[in-house]
């Protein structure tokens, strides 16, 4: 079995029933709703590339609920750069409600059947539903072992999805009719791990739920008869919504939509939050506001403090250059602190995709092919090269070879606007065993940070190198410390399945001397 990862993004969109029209609505009327989803997935698109679809809700079709899902980006999926296809999907799909999802690489990368939203049909309205999810479920494991010794279940897919759309199902079975909200009530005393979903029944009812500890992101908005949620703001304003009417769906807290009304209600009391720092970190997109907390702002103070921390000699050859494009915003306020120039001496190709998030194929060769570096500009330069974080070090080990060759730069400094990740992520990020990670394999005991950091970069070959410390991550996020999941730099897991699957990733670790075979999730049973 594969390992489970998922960085994705989610959205949400209903307009509720009445005379009252709101003029963020397509032209074509508020049965037409639908037609919006497209556009929020594109805002979304830095969450996923693999994949993309949508499931839409129309009383007035024989087939209430229907899902269009398709590999590829939002633009390919739904057809964008093709007028006529795109309108005739846009027809077919037509409803006044409608959710969507895009996908990063995960298990079974090149099968559709991945692609979500999820679609379960079914005789009875209220048990036919459709849905998308965005984060991991530390217990997958545990979940699918109790569904499979039931009866003669089966599983067609490894995937964590699967089994929340069957805990669902198991929710609405036989002769109860759970209100949306209780059955979040039940899954979330069963769920260890992160989630953010979007659900739509056949009955016109929709759920948009966020995790109790609050680790993956989701933002909605209300504006006269319309409804709109994604895991960003950014997709929200660029339906037009006032950023007053923007706000994060609090940790353990879901919309619901019933019988025309929209309630938000709290399904669970679990007063610990565990915020996901990486997302303002990286794959947010910059122009978002994650509770309450701009990406750009964090970013921002990242760089300060890296200016702050700077130990290296400034002269007139030193320049500050951002790694694009996550990485800008901190690269940019270091240098404005340090006074020196940040230079744009990397080009990105625009079309070449987010590499971490990318499915498939190999990472070197697509960070080779995704930076130009510019000799006019890097050619006998001390270049202060800034980078959001440093993972599995693909990417930072060609940007040093192509800048120190093709640049010709005189010393490369490497300058890291997070902290050395040193452990896997169980809630969503695609880093799951110890050994894909760059820093634990230089980390030694009794050394100091020093040590470790020059010795990392020996082997990435930078003249020096850099790191954030841990505190300086809730101070750019604006949050306490303990409300955020810093796991992955820490080894502190805020659920008891991610810690134990802690506790396993390191024996693995130990056992197979930083050359593990097997996926932390496969030695779980």
């Amino acid at each position: 079995m594969s390992e489970l990862n998922h960085e994705c993004g989610v959205a949400a969109i209903y307009h509720l029933s009445g005379d009252e029209v709101s003029p963020l609505c397509p032209s074509q009327g508020p049965r037409e709703v639908s037609r919006l989803m497209p556009r929020m997935l594109l805002d979304v698109q830095n969450r996923g590339q693999l994949s993309a679809g949508m499931t839409s809700y129309n009383p007035e079709r024989q087939q209430l609920i229907d899902t269009h899902r398709k590999l590829g980006t939002v633009n390919q999926a739904f057809r964008l750069n093709h007028q006529g296809k795109s309108e005739s999907l846009m027809r077919q799909y037509a409803g006044l409600a409608a959710i969507g999802h895009v996908r990063y690489a995960t298990c079974g990368a090149d099968d559709c059947s991945y692609a979500q939203p999820f679609e379960r049909h079914h005789l009875q309205k209220h048990k036919w539903f459709s849905f998308a999810f965005n984060g991991q479920l530390a217990n997958y494991t545990q979940l699918r072992d109790r569904l499979l010794a039931e009866d003669d279940h089966h599983l067609t897919r490894a995937t964590d999805t699967e089994i929340i759309m069957h805990e669902i199902s198991r929710e609405l079975s036989g002769d109860r009719r759970l209100p949306l909200i209780d059955v979040m009530r039940h899954l979330a005393t069963r769920f260890d791990g992160a989630y953010s979903l979007a659900l739509l029944n056949a009955q016109g009812e929709m759920l948009v739920a966020r995790d109790p500890l609050g680790i993956k992101p989701m933002c909605y908005a209300i504006e006269g008869p319309l409804f709109a949620a994604a895991s960003e703001s950014v997709a929200l304003a660029n339906l037009g919504f006032a950023a007053s009417s923007i706000r994060s769906l609090e940790a353990g807290e879901a919309v619901t939509i019933a019988n025309n009304q929209i309630s938000v209600e709290r399904f669970s009391d679990n007063p610990r939050r565990a915020h996901c720092f990486f997302e303002w970190i990286y794959f947010a997109n910059v122009a978002s506001t994650l509770d309450a907390r701009s990406v750009y702002l964090s970013r921002k103070t990242l760089g300060e403090e890296l200016a702050r921390l700077e130990d290296l000699d400034i002269d007139q050859d030193a320049i500050v250059v951002p790694v694009p494009d996550t990485s800008k915003a901190a690269a940019d306020a270091m240098a404005f602190k340090l006074g020196v120039p940040s230079i744009e001496g990397l080009i990105r190709n625009r079309y070449s995709g987010r590499t971490f998030i990318e499915g498939g194929g190999d990472r070197k060769k697509k960070a080779a092919t995704k930076y130009t570096p510019l000799p006019e500009v890097l050619a006998g330069r001390r270049v202060l090269l800034v980078e959001d974080s440093i993972v599995r070090s693909t990417t930072m080990r060609v940007l040093i070879s192509k800048i120190r060759e093709v640049g010709r730069a005189k010393e490369i400094h490497v300058r890291v606007a997070c902290p050395p990740i040193t452990a896997p992520c169980f809630y969503g990020i695609d880093m799951s065993t110890i050994s894909e990670l760059f820093a634990p394999e230089f980390l030694k005991e009794g050394q100091s940070a020093e040590e470790w950091f020059a010795a990392m970069a020996a082997e990435l070959g930078a003249d020096s190198l850099r790191f954030l410390p841990v505190e300086s991550i809730a101070k750019a996020v604006d949050k306490p410390a303990e409300q955020l999941c810093q796991a992955c730099l820490t080894g502190d897991y805020p659920t008891p399945c991610g810690q134990k699957l802690y506790d396993i990733a390191i024996e693995n670790y130990r056992s197979s001397s930083g050359n593990e075979t097997q996926r932390t999730y496969e030695a779980v049973s």
